[in-house]
């Protein structure tokens, strides 16, 4: 198995299955996490960290705020530039933005706090935010209560996420004492390429053996065949159950 370093940089080998395959993040969510810093009198400034392929910042752009896009990996920000015209893109990590200080509102992570030092990237937030300024954190995680999808899920293997998801929940250092949660539930619907493309852009499938990956995908196809019922339009599709967790810290 890839070591933890190593699934957390692997994004970019798959960016064409991710931007496919993973899905965009509810508007409520995101409105909820940008309302402490909304202003009346100047836009919005808000980072994008962990962004991959611009999921999270195209939201944040409809929401209204002004995004800079943050990710370790020059590829997938190459694919952002494809998706959101007009977001300035950086490469950094959670742990080491560039960023002045006291710069921006809000530091949204959309599935990447999971993959960072929680201690060194709370106070890196707390450096690039200005006083009053949110922390964001935010997943989107299949509805394993329904038995199919965790038949899914065990096919593809649990994430990282997922695991912290199940335990504690994401842990914050100084300077945020406290986060506040909420969630949403909601359901998506796919195609059989598209739920390939969803395992297919998943960090263990994307580092595991050729035959593993092999096998893998050949269990998801198979479990869309289950599931798949054929629209008047002769697309086949199935819903996938999701809930979105999200996480605000606001920053003394």
């Amino acid at each position: 198995m890839a070591s933890r370093e190593e699934m957390s940089l692997s994004f970019g080998a798959a960016a064409g299955a991710y931007e496919s395959g993973r899905p965009d993040y509810p508007r409520e969510a995101v409105e909820w996490m940008l309302a402490p810093v909304r202003q009346h009198d100047r836009a919005l400034r808000a980072a994008d960290v962990g962004a991959g392929t611009g999921k999270l910042t195209r939201t944040m752009v409809e929401a209204g705020a002004e995004v800079v896009a943050i990710d370790p990996d020059s590829v997938m920000l190459a694919a952002l530039r494809e998706h959101v015209h007009g977001v300035p893109t950086f490469v950094g990590t959670a742990e080491r933005m560039p960023l002045p200080d006291a710069s921006v509102d809000a530091v949204l992570l959309g599935q990447a706090w999971h993959w960072v030092d929680p201690v060194a990237a709370s106070a890196e937030a707390g450096r690039v935010l200005r006083a009053g300024g949110v922390l964001g954190l935010v997943w989107n995680i299949r509805d394993d209560a329904d038995p199919w999808v965790a038949r899914l899920t065990a096919a593809m293997h649990g994430s990282h996420a997922e695991e912290m998801l199940q335990r504690e929940g994401p842990r914050v250092a100084d300077p945020f004492p406290v986060l506040e949660a909420r969630t949403w539930t909601w359901t998506r619907s796919l195609t059989r390429s598209a739920l390939l493309d969803m395992a297919a852009s998943r960090s263990y499938v994307i580092t595991a053996s050729e035959s593993d990956r092999t096998r893998i995908l050949g269990a998801v196809n198979a479990l869309f065949d289950e599931r798949r019922v054929t629209e008047a339009t002769g697309d086949e599709v199935l819903d996938l159950p999701y809930v979105t967790h999200a996480y605000r810290g606001i920053r003394p």
